[in-house]
Parts: structure tokens; sequence; C-alpha cells
């Protein structure tokens, strides 16, 4: 068996890759490794709004019931919620039904330590190993002993209570777009900015199981950026199926990325002195424009590997308080354990309102760069050519001597297929175009004879 965890938990097609049998392993080895010396453990289940919640649910919460722990089920919620609420209620770990931003017949399961954080790869290897080894060692209590499942009613009201405690004052005279992306946050989102004052305007915030992330959210934020001009809206926020992510929309129509939003969060805090260090956690892919821009405002941008996981362990080994990816996944520790959309977009709109500045002049400091990404084939054993064979390393260096400062370029071999991903960023894109088109040519053509 292949490592059954990704970058972000264990994905893949619901009912194919993604069984009940897989779901019912992961509950009873995951409540094992999480909860050794608990007295009598406690895991919170959280879902977002696919059809196939429900199956994967009810499987995952037996395998948690048979080694005697407590499964607490929230229901419908956001990722960021199943974070926040495993702290709030004592819990030994939390686990999520969802696959983010991907199409409906995926979904996934990710854990959540007792603090709220993303395990580790080495606790999500423990937990495949226990499973690999035919649960050799796991419990199977009976009585008294065997587990109970509880339903959380209160679970929606409480993380609407928390995030409406994340910004001083209200939200009063603004008005805001959304769109829910028909997922989790269809209900958390719209009354957190209602309660806070807003008004507020929707779309896709109607699920059905099966049009989460469909044209819509923040994989598809076009009906958005108009939706945005068309009502007159300050902003608009566009989440994911799990509610992680958030984009945004400034009143001209125009989308703001994660890359502008950590400039925008960034600055205001550093103003505040709550950017502690003056850094800001982002990944090898934040446009360069970010970087000089911030660089400007006395802010030093920190580079991750790409995924969210990685840029969190940066924020944590260093005492850094945000970080995040263009996709909108912003961490903000103050705030929470993990990438909360909900939470980004109460920043960015107290923000707009604090300051009195429309959403587009808070953006204009930061000019992005044109970005030009080339895919070239290569074997999975040659990936690493790129910093091997002469003439691609002089290449690559007569490339960033012609860019002058003003772009870069970037190799990054792909985990998952025979690819390696040429990036270049400069001023003009014409130019970038073509020298990132020859550059994976001339990579095929070494890997390739």
């Amino acid at each position: 068996m292949g490592r059954m965890f990704g970058t972000d938990g264990v994905r893949g097609i619901a009912n194919k890759e993604l069984t009940a049998l897989t779901a019912y392993n992961l509950g009873r080895a995951g409540a094992f490794v999480l909860t050794k010396g608990a007295h009598k453990p406690k895991i919170i289940v959280g879902m977002d709004t696919r059809i196939s919640g429900d199956m994967l649910e009810n499987s995952l919460v037996a395998g948690i019931l048979s080694v005697g722990a407590e499964a607490v089920c929230l229901g419908i919620v956001p990722t960021p919620a199943v974070a926040y609420l495993t702290k709030k209620y004592g819990a030994d770990a939390g686990v999520v039904i969802s696959a983010s931003h991907n199409p409906v017949e995926y979904n996934g399961i990710k854990f959540f330590n007792s603090k709220g954080y993303k395990l580790s790869d080495e606790l999500e290897d423990k937990i495949q190993s226990v499973i690999e080894n035919g649960f050799q060692g796991v419990p199977l209590p009976t009585g008294a002993d065997i587990g109970r499942k509880v339903i959380e009613e209160g679970a929606v009201l409480d993380y609407i209570s928390h995030s409406k405690s994340l910004i001083k004052g209200d939200l009063k005279g603004l008005k805001v777009a959304l769109d829910c992306a028909n997922g989790a946050s269809y209900i958390t989102s719209v009354q957190t900015f209602r309660e806070l004052g807003a008004e507020v305007v929707v779309i896709n915030n109607d699920p059905d199981g099966i049009n989460i992330n469909k044209n819509c959210g923040s994989t598809h934020p076009e009906e958005l950026m108009d939706y945005v001009v068309k009502k007159g809206c300050d902003l608009g926020l566009a989440f994911d199926g799990d509610a992680d992510r958030c984009l945004a929309v400034d009143e001209t129509g125009k989308l703001i990325n994660g890359d502008f939003i950590m400039g925008i969060c960034g600055r205001y805090l550093k103003e505040k002195g709550k950017l502690k260090h003056d850094v800001i956690v982002g990944t090898v892919m934040s446009n360069l424009g970010l970087h000089l821009a911030l660089e400007k405002e006395g802010i030093k941008l920190v580079s991750a590997k790409v995924g969210d996981r990685y840029v969190l362990e940066e924020m944590l080994k260093e005492g850094y308080v945000l970080g995040g990816e263009q996709s909108g996944h912003i961490i903000y520790l103050k705030q929470n354990t993990t990438g909360d959309g909900l939470a980004t977009g109460l920043m960015l709109a107290s923000i707009v309102k604090s300051t009195g500045k429309k959403l587009s002049e808070l953006a204009s400091f930061i000019q992005e760069l044109p970005q030009v990404l080339v895919n070239a084939k290569v074997p999975n054993d040659r990936k690493n050519i790129y910093l091997e064979d002469k003439e691609i390393v002089d290449e690559i260096r007569k490339m960033e001597d012609t860019l002058q400062g003003k772009g870069r370029v970037l190799i990054r071999p792909s985990g998952t297929e025979p690819l390696v991903r040429v990036m270049l960023e400069g001023e003009n894109q014409a130019e970038i175009d073509k020298m990132a088109h020859k550059l994976a040519k001339l990579i095929e053509e070494k890997t390739n004879p």
C-alpha cells in the first residue's frame, strides 16, 4: 500500500477510492492513535454538504465507537469550526469529512489533534501503520465500554459566537456579497455577517448535496465578480466547500487573491503592532510583486513549500502569526489554528470599515507581476535534472540575469505526476512566456532524448 494521506488528509472519489470500509478503518485507527491515555476519549466529527457525507460519517463514527471513544457529531460545519470546537469542547481529536474545493464526487477525511492543528506526517503514518498491521493491539470493548454517539446541536452557534468575537465593533454601513459555494458556510458566514450589522446579499447558499463547488465559490468566482458590481457592494467574499479558504472581490469586480489579502492584512497588523517579527509566511508560488510591495513596507515575506500545512509548520517553528497561499487559505494564529475563510473575510471587511478606504485602494500598493506556468514532461526518476544538468543550470542563470531582479525563475517537480512545473515572473508578459516555453522545451529534450 502507498501512503494513504496526502497533503490534506485522505482524499478520493467517494464509494470508489474512499469507501465506507476505509472510513471505518480510519475512524478506528485514528481514535486509537490520537486518544491513547485518555480516560474516556472524545472525538469531534464535522462534515461539508456532499451527498457522500452521511455514508462516510456513519462508517467513521462506527470505527470511533468500536474502540470505546465518544463521537460528538456536529453535522454540517466548516473545517475551521471543527479545529476551534475541538479545543473548546476539550476533545482529544477532531475529524472533518470534506474534499474542500474539489467536485462533489470526491470526499476526504482529515484529522486535527487536541489543540486544533492538522496532524504531522509521523502521526498520519502511525494511523496508516495500525490499519496495515491488522489493528494489532487495538481494543474491541464490549458492553458498557463501547463508545457513544452524541449530537451537538449548538456547534454552529458556538462557532458563530467565536467568529463574531474576532473583530472589534461591528460592520454596520458595509454591503457585502457572499458566495458560499453551496458548502459548509451557507449558514455560518451569512448569519455572522448579518449579526455584525452588515447588509448581506448571498449567492450559492442552497446546498442540495450535489451542487457543492459547482461553478461557484473560490474556485469559480466569476459570478461573484459580476454580482458585486450589479448589487453595488463594498466587497464580495468567495468561500470554498469547507470554508477554510476565502478570496475577495473589490467594489469594481476585480478578484483579490490570497497574496493581496495577506498583504492588506499584514500591513494593517504591522501598523497596529500585531505582526510578530514583521514577517508573513507565503509559499514559493507567492507573486514576486507581493515580495517587492511588502519589502517597501518593512515586512519580510518568508517562503514555505506549497501547501497550507507547510506554511503552518514554518509559522509555528518561528512564532510568526500570519501566513497563507494565493488560493485564499489564510492562517492568522491569533484567531484559529488552521485556515479560516470566515475569519479572513471578517478581518478584511473590518479593515475596509475601520480605514474608510475602498478595497481596491487597500490592494493598490501591490503590483502583481505577470506569471507564466508551463509543464515539462519528464520521467519520475529525472525530476532533479534542472539542478544537475549544466546546460539547464546555465540557461536558468542566464534568464535570471535577464530579469535583473524584477522577475524570477522557479522550477517545481510535481509530487504526483511525471512533470516539472516551470514558472517565470517578470514585467513583460510576452518575454517571460517565451522564456518559460524555451526552458520547458530544453528540460524535456534533455530528459527524453
